[in-house]
């Protein structure tokens, strides 16, 4: 649960940070106070604060999970408004990085704050040690820094640093809140330079951009080498800085420069290339200026992007990679540092280089290696930390290779020495401690992984698209295993499968998963597959078998609950559509978006989506307007951007749960299950009383407006009419109720009539070869 001691905040500094992590206090429906300078021009003093919300209601990708989030953020002026701060129960500081201002903005807050309130810093690059100096006892005791990384709404890491004066109550009050309430992943850092993500990135984009120029290795070439092999963004390096600025890198520089020891690593390899500095001279700062070290080239509708060449300062059309294929692509990073030329010794700089720095500061700025690859992966988003990269080459091999070059090797890689810093023993992840023994990886209460109990246990059912596990208290969990969790025949097996499983030996079911997204719905290549050797009847039968083991979910003598994360469409939006209940993480993507590839919902989605909004607060009586509401949203494919719009569309319904930390989603869905299975009955079958023809035509005339004005596509009518047909419940009499199996067969009975249309065909293809919808 979140720690109720903190019910406001004041965030003063609306910058980028400031204002992001402002919105997600307000995304986590906490009350907050929004504090900058007063603006010098106008009447207005709040102007800035009141600029930066509004400039958030515009940003992509959005800081606020939904605009309603706005009505928690309250504006003001440090000048006029500094006294509310006693109403807060946490202060965060997130103004410009210059120690002198911060010390005399502290100042201020002494006289205004209640004793024993929380304050931190958000600051990347200040000792905590420098910030408080001066301050009273009170003002240390409740001191820490609360590093937060941009956008605040999506990077799961918080660094947080205190001081042998911080309150152990104030650090565990804080490390609550951010935790369980704002959903972030918590790290603990020393109170060194960068502390730990901003201290090794920085090293390892250094050592990358120097490497390219050094060995006239083409920025495509690079991010392609140090990207997906590696396991990190495809932004790689390059795309990366472009990403954060061009501008930002000397300041970094300078700010390292002047806090690591002259023999620190990095002050040997800090440098400035003349081209970033021309670039940078001239608005070339990356995608926020005219571009970077890639821009995109726009010439009317036509957008061509564009790369630099380092060595003549040049743009051209930017080119496939050239790296080598094969082993090197598919992640084998030993087959990639020893690829011949300067593509292998590129690869071999910045990862060896890397792993070294990593492997020299532990414990100088954190106690363990877990904290180390943690913060990489949260605050990079790699998908692997470097104790973990040392683990695929191996400690020993990464040793010969630093001594050959007459390099260091760190006291930690010895200790090493044959042996891996992970390993598994008794069904617990265990790492490498500074003492050379292995040590369990501990996780917080309320956290529970699938990925660790997967050590200890074997599946109750697998095949190849899903499995069955016991998560302990009579509880099952269903995964989905198939390429972006894709749902086929095997899954509606393996449900078929669990039904009878659950009934008989279990209390309930949970469908969840540890994948980047959910589902991504159907298998649209097996479709196209099927549809290319005309096997309509297998197709049927899946649709058909789709439908029943849903239903089988749906109405299981035992509550099922969906946990979704990240992607849930089409498919994968309908299970949980079926589910008794959902506890979604809150950054959840579903929607019913079958209409883009010319189809509709064929798995119950239709019905449910119906009968949700019928229930819907405040829905009015009759049977238009939840027919138009689901119309509406189904037929122009919408997906949420939120768990909190996902509520809002109708796909979530009011009572079910959101977790802000993805960490602790299946622990939350699993509670909420047992808490179900207490006295739980199934549900009834819903009837659905509906308009019929002339509620059809109503949609209908709709659409016609929509296509007259260039808004809508010739196939786009199509396929809305016969969205309509079922949503309005085909030809019968609308006085008479339609069941829910009628509704399913008018859902089947659309589907592969659209199936069998060319221009859905098209749309298929097209979406399967470039990811983006077909307006045919």
């Amino acid at each position: 649960m979140a720690d109720a001691s903190i019910k406001k905040v004041c965030v003063i500094g609306s910058g980028v940070m400031g204002s992001g992590i402002a919105a997600q206090v307000a995304n986590a429906g906490i009350p907050v106070l929004l504090l900058d300078i007063p603006a010098k021009d106008g009447p207005n003093r709040n102007a800035i604060a009141e600029g930066a919300v509004a400039k958030m209601l515009k940003t992509e990708p959005a800081p606020f999970m939904t605009p309603a989030a706005t009505k928690l953020v309250e504006t003001g002026n440090i000048d006029d408004d500094l006294g509310r701060i006693f109403e807060c129960d946490w202060i965060v500081e997130a103004i410009i990085e210059n120690l002198d201002i911060k010390r005399s903005l502290y100042a201020k807050i002494e006289v205004h704050r209640k004793a024993g309130t929380p304050i931190s810093s958000n600051t990347s690059s200040i000792p905590l040690a420098m910030l408080t100096e001066g301050r009273s006892d009170d003002f240390k005791a409740s001191f820490l820094i609360t590093h937060f990384f941009n956008p605040p709404r999506y990077m799961r890491l918080i660094e947080l640093v205190t001081s042998p004066h911080t309150s152990e109550e104030i650090v565990e009050h804080v490390e609550t809140f951010v935790d369980r309430t704002l959903g972030k992943s918590v790290v603990w850092c020393k109170d060194t330079p960068g502390f730990i993500a901003n201290r090794i990135g920085t090293y390892w984009i250094q050592t990358g951009v120097n490497g390219a120029f050094d060995l006239g290795v083409s920025v495509e070439d690079a991010d392609a080498i140090v990207g997906k092999p590696m396991g990190v963004p495809k932004t790689g390096i390059f795309g990366l800085v472009d990403l954060v600025g061009l501008d930002l890198q000397p300041h970094l520089m300078a700010s390292l420069q002047s806090t690591l020891p002259k023999d620190d690593p990095y002050q040997a390899i800090a440098r400035i290339e003349p081209l970033i500095d021309k670039l940078i001279a001239e608005g070339y700062t990356g995608r926020k200026g005219k571009g970077g070290f890639f821009r995109m080239n726009k010439d009317g509708a036509k957008r061509t992007l564009e790369a630099i060449d380092l060595a003549s300062g040049e743009y051209h059309v930017a080119a496939k990679p050239s790296v080598p294929s094969g082993a090197a692509a598919k992640g084998d990073l030993k087959a990639l540092v020893e690829m011949d030329g300067k593509y292998g010794k590129y690869a071999w700089t910045v990862l060896g280089n890397t792993v070294a720095y990593a492997a020299a500061l532990v414990p100088e700025i954190s106690d363990t290696i877990v904290g180390v690859d943690d913060a990489m992966k949260l605050g990079y988003n790699w998908k692997f930390g470097p104790f973990e990269w040392i683990d695929k080459l191996g400690a020993d091999y990464v040793a010969r290779r630093l001594e050959a070059e007459g390099k260091p090797v760190p006291e930690l890689l010895k200790l090493a020495s044959g042996r891996t810093f992970y390993r598994v023993e008794g069904g617990k992840r265990q790492y490498l401690g500074t003492d050379g023994a292995y040590h369990d990886v501990e996780r917080a209460e309320g956290v529970l992984l699938l990925s660790d109990l997967k050590l200890s246990s074997k599946p109750l059912i697998k095949n190849s698209s899903a499995a069955l596990w016991d998560i302990g208290d009579g509880v099952v969990c269903l995964e989905f295993t198939g390429k972006m969790n894709a749902l086929d025949g095997e899954v509606m097996k393996l449900i078929g499968q669990a039904a009878g499983l659950v009934a008989k030996d279990y209390k309930a079911l949970v469908v969840y998963n540890e994948g980047t997204h959910f589902s991504a719905g159907a298998n649209l290549g097996l479709a196209l597959f099927a549809y290319n050797i005309a096997a309509f009847p297998e197709i049927e039968q899946l649709i058909g078998g789709g439908q029943l083991a849903y239903k089988a979910l749906k109405y299981a003598p035992f509550p099922v609950v969906g946990a979704p994360a990240g992607m849930a469409l089409g498919g994968g939006c309908e299970i949980l559509l079926h589910c008794d209940a959902i506890q979604a993480h809150a950054e959840l993507y579903v929607g019913l978006v079958e209409c883009g590839v010319g189809l509709i919902p064929a798995w119950g989605g239709c019905g449910e989506m119906l009968d949700r909004w019928k229930h819907m607060p405040k829905m009015p009586k009759g049977p238009m307007p939840a027919v138009a509401k689901v119309f509406e949203i189904v037929s122009t494919a919408t997906v949420s951007k939120s768990a909190a719009n996902a509520k809002e569309l109708g796909f979530l319904r009011p009572a079910d749960g959101v977790t802000m930390n993805r960490d602790r989603l299946l622990y939350e869905a699993k509670q909420k299950a047992l808490a179900l299975a207490e006295d739980y009955k199934a549900p009834e079958p819903p009837d659905f009383t509906l308009p019929g023809p002339a509620g059809k035509a109503a949609l209908m005339l709709a659409v016609t407006d929509f296509h007259n004005r260039g808004l809508a596509t010739d196939y786009d009518v199509v396929v809305s009419e016969a969205l309509a047909t079922v949503l309005t419940g085909g030809d019968g009499d609308p006085v008479q109720p339609i069941t829910e199996n009628e509704m399913l067969a008018l859902e089947r009975k659309e589907f592969m009539a659209r199936l069998n249309d060319p221009r859905t065909l098209a749309r298929i293809e097209t979406m399967l070869e470039t990811g983006k919808p077909l307006r045919n």
